[in-house]
């Protein structure tokens, strides 16, 4: 007998991990997993802005915790997975959605800012889901990984100067293929989310610069990201809904990448 599709969307006792999860797209995917029945643990390095992201998530009736850390450090990654596992007792969803990006020329881009970038980018969201697989989802044979890519992962570019950021979230998108392929035994599904354009604090320069119009230009929905755009996708991915689809991309991105990528 099949199940009601509301029934396949619902999270009502799971508990999900949210990196970067303070703000922005991680706080909007923090969001819809909370009002789909999901225990929420947000994690990002300041205190304050936790805090204050998860009383938003209280104000909606969500049940939602926080734990400060850099999850660029790999002792801190543990501490956090550690901490999740022991205030919420379990971890079926993780998404990776902690960022970094930097601005320069590749021939003139510094060594230390290609390490952080990647080391946060591509390093944490390894880091997390070997963790979270270790510590719940292959003892238990159910897991949700979703890591948080970017358009900027899909094809090079030009007249923008963020080399390590456009290589990092390729690698994000390949490494999900990689762990879908050597965790689908366990039940654990792994795929990545490609967001375009979102007002965000990593692209408030660029909406000052060039403004919202201008990006719209090259959008065939003529729009850029907001608030709720990525509600949908990330619920897809994280629940039954989506538990025959594995190792995939999908660009939340207005079609921009299927005209000038694909």
């Amino acid at each position: 007998m099949s199940t009601s599709v509301m029934k396949l969307f619902d999270l009502s006792g799971r508990a999900a991990l949210v990196t970067g999860g303070s703000r922005g797209l991680g706080l909007q995917m923090a969001e819809a997993l909370g009002e789909a029945g999901a225990k929420i643990m947000l994690t990002a390095r300041k205190a304050a802005e936790l805090e204050e992201a998860a009383a938003h998530l209280a104000d909606k009736g969500i049940d939602a915790r926080w734990v400060a850390a850099d999850s660029s450090d790999p002792a801190q990654v543990r501490r956090v997975v550690d901490e999740t596992m022991q205030r919420l007792g379990r971890i079926d969803i993780l998404i990776n959605n902690a960022g970094a990006t930097w601005g320069a020329p590749a021939e003139d881009h510094p060594l230390e800012a290609w390490d952080k970038v990647m080391n946060l980018n591509v390093r944490s969201l390894f880091l997390y889901a070997q963790a979270a697989a270790k510590a719940w989802m292959i003892p238990n044979r159910w897991g949700r990984i979703v890591n948080v890519a970017s358009v900027a992962g899909l094809a090079g570019s030009i007249n923008v100067d963020f080399v390590a950021y456009g290589t990092s979230k390729a690698a994000a998108i390949n490494l999900s293929r990689m762990l879908a392929g050597e965790w689908g035994e366990y039940g654990i599904t792994v795929n990545a989310l490609a967001p375009g354009f979102f007002p965000s604090k990593m692209t408030r320069a660029t909406l000052a610069e060039l403004g919202v119009a201008k990006l719209c230009e090259a959008v065939p929905l003529r729009r850029i990201g907001d608030e709720d755009d990525l509600k949908g996708a990330v619920l897809l991915f994280a629940s039954a809904a989506g538990k025959h689809i594995t190792g995939q991309v999908l660009a939340v991105d207005g079609g921009i990448s299927a005209v000038h990528y694909g």
